[in-house]
């Protein structure tokens, strides 16, 4: 898939006050490592992941969107009128209906003669949503759109806790310490036509890949519409779910080349998914990137799911190392397996 108009332009994002650390999570599971005898510093030293963030209790997933909408909204060139569509892309919402974006839209003032829905699709729901804007604006339906959403880990990690602490087993702990990983936050984006945001980062296309042979690795249940206090689980075979990804990622980095007629050298920079160190080294390595290419964040704010990919962005510009001009590719990657790349020239 190939863009003309449609360009990415701001992205706001808003992160939870409570700070909590590897170290602070290993502490309650205290009593299951002495019963499996498995040192401290496990979970920083498997996942390089030192600490992440927690909204405070009671805090909706519509009310954080909409401080990220709010920002965004703020620094975009984009009026509130030229706004057609709200997508709300979370793993967690707010209610099986109606659809979190209408709490969203409603917050940020946004309603009237907009289309607004949520869209699921694991990690990937961001820039899933960025793709059905900037088709909207290619096929004339739309101006522009925003997407936003917002993700909290607080609930699922402290309810895997008390699971393995009832269980008490290395199968447990194996396939629950991808939850220990999850972070919370919040953003939105603003994807409109150049015509209205002449220095907006242009969308120049993207490649959409799939094996669903593989879509019973990660699943988070019963019901991720359900609200995020009602009683569910998570469990990840994370060995499966990073060979089976690394090599989905690679088929679909090819395509993507090919595609927009870039090879790895003419690539300047790449911001991906959020997983942590494993995942990162092995997917850079594959793909032949250099790590000074990539930007990560996951060391100090988790895996965010679909707030992951384009938090980063955010912080990479905040920080200059996305620079005007910069060949950019967002590579996503959620259980099902799909993967979408998307390539932008900053």
């Amino acid at each position: 898939m190939r863009y003309t108009r449609a360009c990415i332009e701001t992205i706001g994002y808003e992160l939870p006050p409570q700070v909590v650390t590897s170290r602070e999570i290993e502490e309650r599971l205290a009593p299951l490592y002495r019963e499996l005898r498995v040192q401290p510093g496990q979970l920083e030293a498997l996942t390089g992941i030192r600490e992440r963030r927690y909204w405070k209790p009671g805090q909706t997933m519509a009310q954080g969107a909409v401080l990220a909408g709010q920002k965004a909204l703020a620094a975009s060139a984009v009026r509130p009128d030229d706004i057609g569509i709200v997508i709300y892309a979370g793993v967690c919402r707010d209610n099986l209906e109606p659809a979190t974006a209408c709490a969203v839209a409603d917050g940020l003032g946004l309603s009237g003669r907009i289309e607004i829905y949520d869209v699921s699709n694991a990690c990937l729901g961001v820039i899933n949503a960025i793709v059905h804007i900037a088709n909207a604006i290619e096929l004339g339906q739309a101006r522009a759109g925003l997407i936003v959403s917002c993700e909290s880990a607080r609930q699922i990690v402290d309810l895997t806790i008390e699971r393995m602490l009832r269980e008490k087993n290395m199968e447990s702990f194996r396939l629950s310490l991808a939850t220990m990983t999850g972070g919370s936050g919040a953003i939105a984006v603003v994807v409109c036509d150049k015509a209205l945001a002449p220095d907006g980062h242009a969308l120049v296309g993207g490649v959409i890949r799939s094996d669903t042979r593989h879509h019973r690795l990660c699943r988070w249940g019963p019901d991720t519409g359900m609200p995020a206090t009602a009683p569910m689980q998570m469990v990840t075979d994370a060995a499966g779910v990073l060979e089976h990804g690394v090599t989905l990622g690679v088929s679909t980095w090819q395509a993507f080349l090919e595609e927009m007629g870039w090879c790895v050298e003419q690539i300047d920079r790449t911001i991906c998914h959020q997983v942590g160190a494993p995942h990162r080294e092995m997917v850079l390595r594959a793909i032949g990137i250099p790590p000074e290419k990539d930007f990560q964040t996951y060391e100090f704010l988790g895996n965010i799911g679909t707030v992951s990919l384009p938090i980063t962005a955010s912080i990479a510009e905040e920080r200059g190392f996305l620079e005007k001009g910069h060949r950019v590719a967002f590579c996503g990657i959620g259980s099902g397996l799909n993967c979408l790349i998307l390539g932008v020239e900053w």
